[in-house]
């Protein structure tokens, strides 16, 4: 009762002091006297939801500095699982900050909405994949929005939309028109499941399909195909660029993938006797410069010229019924199949020139090919080199760095579900694009759809059947339809500008906004996602249409959410937890509740078929949105792996628990202000909330922002909880620096929990006597419109010193004096310490690295000849 009578005497209090005050108190719920329940929670929730809204991207305002941060978009599958929760709230999150930081945030949402999962799903079910996949959105759309996610709606995309596959298919144009896409015979990876062709990129190490998990065939087709080769070296070389922050093992990952450019590749054409060209055969040399001097060309028998013909080798060599044409030197080279060639690994061609190779000089003697030379004494590699490429480049003969085993992207796909390719069929034209003016070539209605082994459109009639843009005779549509990663390739670009109905996106935003500043996504994208778009990227960078080559500054590659999971020993069949007999958790001992048979324990990705999965519907009734939001985040970094345990939960609730305390407890003293304390007791509590305050908001933002250790962010807020919670009565009542780190503690938690910290903020706020009349709190303003903490210029921050990256003292600066320290100073500094002058002694030093991150810390490095003994790295690293 006590409680109550002074919660409402200081709501009189702000009636009679500050009318427009008590307004603001009242857009809150002011439950103080309830415990933070479940049900209160959801309460404060339903509250704020239509009122933590972020300001969208502002295309005018050249004041602020711009922020895109874009989360992978998802698959409508139907429902979010708890692996969606966590990058939502990660990107959520970063955006929140970034918003309260000033800064321009651009944070779209969209859908990856063609594939086979909607079409096998449709043709289960017998209905539309349009009409699956457009319910499954609009369920997703309203998860999303209620777990509280800033995004910006009014950019939203469905790469399903005509409107949006328009331009895929404009993008397939560009690339024809470059000469980058191109049809052609290939023997190619076939998912006898899925009923389609697969790049090489989506078969795993033991040749199984990357989604249906079958093994692939090999099967003969005309395709069409991406030259991604000829980008191969630039996109291995931006891979060594210092501006991709924080790719890590991606960097290496696609590296792999590409492989070493130490090559070149040539397209030679191939005829067969009657000298009618059929195809065209593309050979890489690591030696282009004597491309002239080839006389042979060998195959294994693997190859589709081999398969065509059903050659068989029988360990030795057949030469096949065809030739290929030199265009630097329009000279036939005699084609084999064999088995005496040592091929480069992953590689299926070898080009003989013996005159610089003594396998292919041999080869050539025991099968009697001339091997005459046509070098002069005046040769120079370098130089020849240069003039065979740029004539390459003039007879559309390839003449590109590439590595021997990287292949294109192969993109056709038969099936419906996809954008369709515009390229039209004439007998008397061959192959023509669909005129830009006729896009978008539409998918037919289909009500019903079987998985036959071809394409659903090809007994379309009506669909198939057109007239040649060229002749207007009778011509057909092409019936394949590309790959979904075609249209994830450039999504990112597309939110840019994505009501324009007169090109892809504008030039003028994509130079304003791109590149995407923050790119958050799971790993199993690391190569297949992750070089397609860096492909498009920088394809169209090469047109003039971007301002940089990488679409991605900075990644942040998140971890699985894991569940628990129970397997019965013999049949490997998952069982629900119910249904199982918890003997020792620690030791991983269990068995069957009904047969009493043993059960494995083990940690795995959640999902319904291990029964291991959690709800997000479940968790936002019993835990509420907000603690969701905390806990899919809490414990470890976002990078990592979250083993989902309840035993964890009890941390965030009892933190959340005395948040809403400390505000009760706030209200109560600033309404019935205490009597102070000693002026050495009042001036030590003070001292220790300033330190504190300092300390952890200094912490916490590098951990949001920096570090991108956003688990450690909330454990250093935790601490400054702690540290509030200990302040006596009459410092509640009577202290400015309480104040201000009651203030940093909401404004820190409201990235996190949005809805929460605004119910702690208006509660903040509707207390009286308040103190900090500065700008640093914007008192008529909610907690999401306020300026991030920063700490104080008298606080001190560290000069981190290194010797090739390793610390060996750090130094403490003020923060006004370390962020106007020169380097030279930082470098006197520093070498004034004998930490750092003893490592030196005996090294040359080749450079300097200095950098402040201005309110968190600086740092030097000095870079020598010679790395740190052994030793020393090893206890650097222990340390």
């Amino acid at each position: 009762m006590g409680l109550l009578y002074l919660t409402q005497n200081s709501i009189k209090h702000l009636n009679r002091v500050s009318p427009h005050l008590n307004k603001r108190c009242l857009s809150g719920l002011h439950l103080w006297n309830e415990d933070i329940s479940r049900e209160t929670k959801i309460k404060i929730e339903k509250h704020w939801r239509d009122k933590i809204k972020q300001k969208p991207f502002d295309e005018n305002d050249n004041t602020r500095e711009k922020y895109y941060v874009n989360s992978m978009f998802p698959y409508p599958s139907g429902f979010l699982h708890m692996g969606h929760v966590r990058v939502y709230t990660i990107s959520d999150t970063v955006a929140r900050y970034q918003h309260m930081n000033n800064k321009n945030v651009i944070h779209p949402i969209g859908w990856d909405a063609f594939g086979l999962p909607a079409e096998n799903a449709a043709i289960d079910r017998q209905l539309a994949p349009e009409e699956w996949t457009k319910k499954n959105i609009a369920h997703m759309k309203q998860q999303l929005q209620r777990l509280g996610c800033c995004f910006e709606w009014n950019r939203e995309i469905a790469t399903c939309d005509p409107q949006y596959y328009r331009w895929t298919q404009d993008l397939f144009l560009k690339l024809y028109d470059a000469g980058l896409a191109y049809q052609k015979e290939a023997l190619v990876n076939w998912d006898p499941v899925d009923q389609t062709v697969l790049a090489d990129e989506q078969v795993d190490e033991n040749g199984c399909s990357w989604r249906s998990g079958a093994k692939v065939e090999k099967k003969l087709l005309k395709q069409w195909f991406i030259r991604t080769t000829k980008f191969a070296k630039q996109l291995y070389d931006e891979l060594n660029e210092s501006n991709l922050q924080d790719w890590r093992d991606i960097i290496l990952l696609q590296k792999h993938w590409i492989g070493d450019c130490n090559g070149v590749n040539f397209d030679f054409n191939v005829e067969t006797e009657k000298n009618i060209q059929n195809t065209f055969i593309t050979l890489w040399t690591s030696t282009p410069e004597h491309i002239e001097e080839a006389k042979f060309i060998a195959l294994t028998d693997n190859h589709i010229l081999a398969k065509k013909e059903s050659v068989k080798t029988n360990g030795g060599t057949v030469k096949l019924k065809a030739k290929a044409l030199n265009p630097f030197n329009n000279e036939y080279l005699p084609i084999f199949v064999t088995e005496e060639i040592k091929f480069l690994d992953r590689t299926d061609s070898f080009i003989g020139i013996p005159v610089i190779c003594q396998q292919s000089s041999d080869f050539a003697r025991l099968h009697n090919i001339p091997i005459t030379s046509n070098k002069t004494d005046s040769f120079e590699p370098k130089i020849k080199q240069q003039e065979i490429l740029e004539k390459a480049t003039k007879l559309n003969a390839g003449g590109y760095w590439s590595s021997a085993k990287l292949r294109d992207w192969l993109i056709s796909r038969q099936r419906y579900w996809g954008t369709p390719i515009p390229i039209i069929h004439c007998d008397t034209c061959g192959t023509v694009p669909v005129p830009r003016e006729s896009l978008p070539v539409k998918l037919p209605q289909l009500s019903q759809l079987t998985n036959k082994g071809k394409s659903p459109l090809e007994d379309v009639h009506e669909w198939v059947n057109t007239e040649c843009p060229k002749c207007g005779n009778p011509a057909k549509r092409e019936t394949d339809t590309m790959d979904t990663f075609v249209d994830s390739s450039w999504y990112f670009l597309r939110y840019i500008d994505p009501k324009n109905d007169r090109e892809m996106f504008s030039k003028e935003k994509a130079f304003k906004m791109m590149p995407v500043d923050l790119y958050i996504g799971g790993k199993e994208h690391a190569v297949l996602h992750l070089y397609y778009a860096r492909f498009v990227s920088h394809f169209l960078h090469s047109l003039g249409l971007l301002p940089e080559k990488e679409p991605f500054k900075r990644l942040l590659v998140q971890g699985m959410v894991m569940g628990r999971s129970y397997r019965l020993k013999g049949s490997g069949q998952y069982l629900p937890e119910e249904k199982v007999n918890i003997i020792d958790m620690k030791k991983g001992k269990a068995t069957h509740k009904e047969t009493g048979e043993p059960v494995i324990i083990s940690w795995e990705k959640m999902s319904k078929s291990k029964c291991n999965g959690v709800a997000p519907e479940d968790m936002f009734m019993e835990y509420g949105i907000d603690t969701t939001r905390l806990l899919v985040m809490a414990d470890v970094a976002p990078t990592s792996h979250r083993n989902w345990n309840s035993n964890t939960f009890p941390g965030i609730l009892n933190w959340q628990k005395r948040l809403w305390l400390t505000i009760r407890d706030f209200l109560r003293h600033r309404s019935t202000l205490p009597p102070k304390i000693s002026d050495d007791k009042y001036k030590a509590q003070e001292d220790y909330l300033w330190d504190s305050r300092n300390y952890y908001v200094k912490g916490a933002s590098f951990n949001y922002v920096i570090s991108q250790q956003i688990s450690v962010a909330i454990s250093k807020q935790q601490g400054l909880t702690n540290s509030i919670r200990r302040a006596p009565p009459a410092l509640i009542a009577h202290s400015l620096q309480y104040e201000r780190s009651l203030a940093a503690q909401i404004i820190l938690l409201a990235p996190l929990a949005p809805h929460f910290a605004s119910e702690l903020w208006s509660g903040f706020t509707s207390a009286p006597n308040r103190i900090n009349n500065t700008e640093e709190i914007r008192w008529d303003k909610n907690v999401l419109e306020q300026k991030w903490p920063e700490t104080d210029m008298d606080y001190e921050l560290d000069l981190v010193c290194k010797v090739n990256g390793y610390e060996n003292c750090t130094i403490k600066f003020p923060r006004g004096d370390l962020a106007k320290l020169s380097k030279e100073d930082a470098i006197k500094v520093a070498m004034s310490r004998p930490e750092v002058q003893l490592p030196l002694k005996i090294r040359n030093i080749l450079d300097v690295e200095f950098q402040v991150h201005e309110g968190f810390e600086g740092v030097i490095n000095f870079l020598t000849d010679q790395p740190p003994p052994k030793k020393k790295i090893e206890a650097t690293s222990d340390s």
